[in-house]
């Protein structure tokens, strides 16, 4: 038998599955509170789907295979393409715009790295049918308050916002010509210079160097159609510093993403130590889902990976709340008390109360260490004395501390 999984697959033990469960909990939380509606596809889809978006190159970073029905099919390797063909499906039916989220399990056969294996869950937010800079605010503000939500701060994370039009307004304004754009997009987004015989003047890098809106709008004044071309990031940064999170906010240019899917703004999100790959990533990709699922509607989603910020949790956060922590422990002095103490631990579950007790007969300091093992915050104490008097003794596991609680007034320990 194997000892361990396939390189770039996971086994969940309680305490990773626990930290999962915690980020998907929390994912779903916010979206909830963002008016987001879930939905979710198949893991398995049409090679085409994939093809029809990136490209044959992208076959070589799928799994990818016929299968007995002789179809060319691939597990999902991102969520948009399934996303742009169940819209395209029902587009008339449904009220935009379209605020959907899902929590996908995604593969790619890639080489693996820190932050990067060949699955992983993320969260997919998306708005669909609406072509406000608001819109754009909206998921960045959403992205920001799941970091707030896991009690991360300015000094943990930051979202670096740009904008496509943005960019490409200020290289053509600089003398940049459409036929070098891409190469100049490409410079920008890997940070490296290209020859100099490429571009007739530095103007990329000093473009690229640009920090924080106010530089930008002024650069943007000198140039032809500039304060046009502003006008989306400029709303979009001040509904966000209206929403109390401008702190989260910084302007850079560099954040460029995918050259053949975005089309206006853009943002990722950093761990301010930049130890870590980007925690989050997404834009606008207006006419994406024409191209893929038949349907001509205005578009703008982000994909927020669990490996990656599953890692800064772990440096930064708080990991108890990860935990799958006992509310209590029931512990049986002798045979007698298991009965009474099974009924315990039923009422309080119907309550519910996180119960756990021993499942044989122990002395008190065994089924203490079991419970201390357990990370139960509470030992209840069921001995014959305690029963003849109605009570039990509550032990704070933490503090050390006891106090003898009447058996009826225990529930109310909980809640």
């Amino acid at each position: 038998m194997q000892g361990q999984a396939l390189p770039g697959f996971r086994d969940f033990y309680p305490d990773e599955l626990a930290l999962r469960n915690y980020i998907f909990a929390t994912w779903r939380e916010v979206a909830r509170r963002y008016g987001f509606q879930e939905y979710d596809g198949p893991p398995l889809e049409p090679l085409e789907l994939y093809t029809d978006k990136s490209g044959a190159e992208i076959v070589q970073q799928l799994y990818a295979f016929e299968d007995k029905g002789g179809r060319k099919v691939a597990l999902r390797p991102e969520m948009t393409p399934t996303l742009a063909r169940m819209v395209g499906a029902h587009a008339q039916a449904l009220k935009k715009p379209i605020r959907w989220f899902s929590i996908p399990q995604l593969f790619r056969y890639e080489r693996q790295q820190r932050g990067r294996l060949r699955e992983h869950f993320q969260l997919n937010m998306d708005i669909l049918g609406e072509a406000s800079p608001l819109a754009d605010a909206e998921l960045i503000a959403a992205a920001i308050d799941i970091m707030r939500a896991f009690g991360l701060r300015p000094t943990d994370v930051r979202a670096r916002v740009s904008d496509r039009r943005v960019l490409r307004t200020l290289l053509v304004g600089r003398g940049i010509a459409e036929a070098q754009l891409p190469t100049a997009f490409e410079a920008i987004d890997k940070s490296e210079r290209v020859p100099k015989e490429a571009f007739a003047e530095d103007a990329v890098f000093e473009i690229a160097s640009l920090r924080g809106l106010d530089a930008v709008t002024a650069a943007l004044g000198k140039v032809t159609g500039g304060d046009e071309a502003g006008e989306p990031l400029r709303q979009a940064v001040g509904a966000l510093e209206a929403m109390g999170l401008g702190d989260f906010v910084a302007v850079d240019l560099t954040i460029v993403r995918g050259l053949a899917y975005y089309t206006g703004i853009v943002f990722e999100l950093f761990d301010t130590g930049k130890s870590l790959r980007a925690v989050c990533g997404g834009g606008r990709y207006d006419g994406l889902l024409k191209a893929l699922g038949g349907v001509d509607l205005p578009a703008l989603g982000f994909g927020m990976g669990d490996v990656v910020l599953g890692e800064l949790l772990q440096e930064r956060g708080p990991a108890d709340q990860a935990s799958t922590k006992l509310d209590a422990f029931l512990i049986a002095v002798s045979g007698e008390d298991m009965a009474p103490t099974l009924k315990l631990a039923h009422q309080l579950r119907d309550l519910g109360v996180a119960v756990e007790y021993g499942l044989r007969p122990a002395a008190i300091r065994k089924q203490l260490e079991l419970a201390a093992a357990r990370g139960a915050r509470r030992a209840v104490i069921l001995g014959p004395d305690e029963r003849a008097a109605g009570e039990v003794v509550v032990r704070d596991m933490k503090a050390g501390t006891e106090e003898r609680v009447p058996i009826a007034k225990l529930p109310g320990l909980f809640h």
